[in-house]
């Protein structure tokens, strides 16, 4: 059984190893970080071989000096930048949704999953869909992971969805890797994906990415809708536009608010 308090106490004491660097103390022997982080100098050595693993700390060549890397802002950017879409992404979200799209959402890729770090839902309780903020659904089959994979190399893409393999979640998913492949190409030349009905049935979904200055995806913007009542057709003609336009736009706020330092670790 995994001993949860251990993990906690191994956890806090890393974060105080990385806290005994600062600017007066960039560079640093054992002992100097010791001290700073109030442990004993064997401790001290387990955990900075393990920040040196995991990209943190490295050790300075030739000496017995270590410093942060910049890996560490990292952490602090990651935060900055999904404050910055969820709180700039809102007015956009509001200004998708209408009588016949019922849910506006921004999500963000984690692994072979999208999670929803923003949502508003005025609508779909026919469908007993409840998505909120953190949740997860597999970028294979959703249209946000299909608009941020589609902005990836072809390679890395296909490294994504062979992690988890695809697995049926509708009568409508699709699970072959190519096919999904040649759906992304698909969005990467139109500027959206597509999702119909693949994830729930009875959902459309459509979905634009969000992107920094170089064209790398960071996120994906999306609107859904009910399948019936209306064509798939009908659907893309009066949710695509209003879908690429919020993406876009959204896109330039980001980096006008100088949140896109962080854009290659957002998730």
């Amino acid at each position: 059984m995994v001993d949860e308090k251990n993990i906690v106490k191994s956890v806090v004491k890393a974060f105080s190893v990385l806290q005994a660097f600062g600017p007066d103390s960039c560079e640093m022997v054992l002992a100097d970080i010791a001290r700073a982080a109030k442990l004993d100098n064997a401790t001290a050595f387990r955990l900075l071989n393990t920040l040196v693993m995991l990209g943190y700390v490295e050790r300075i060549q030739d000496t017995r000096r270590f410093r942060l890397t910049f890996k560490c802002l990292e952490l602090g950017f990651n935060a900055i930048a999904r404050s910055d879409l969820r709180s700039l992404g809102r007015p956009f979200l509001r200004a998708i949704i209408s009588d016949r799209i019922e849910a506006a959402s921004i999500g963000v890729l984690d692994g072979h999953e999208v999670v929803y770090i923003e949502r508003i839902q005025a609508g779909l309780e026919r469908l007993a869909v409840d998505i909120r903020v953190g949740n997860r659904v597999p970028a294979f089959s959703s249209a946000i992971g299909r608009a941020i994979l589609s902005r990836m190399p072809p390679e890395a893409q296909r490294a994504i969805l062979e992690s988890a393999p695809p697995r049926r979640l509708t009568d409508r998913t699709i699970v072959d890797v190519d096919e999904i492949l040649a759906k992304t190409a698909h969005a990467a030349n139109v500027g959206y994906a597509i999702s119909d009905q693949e994830t729930v049935t009875g959902l459309r979904v459509i979905a634009a990415p969000i992107t920094d200055v170089d064209g790398v995806p960071i996120a994906a913007i999306s609107a859904a809708a009910p399948a019936f009542g209306r064509t798939l057709e009908e659907f893309i003609d009066e949710a695509a536009p209003l879908t690429c336009d919020a993406a876009a736009r959204l896109s330039e706020a980001l980096r006008a608010a100088g949140g896109m330092a962080a854009h290659r670790s957002i998730t």
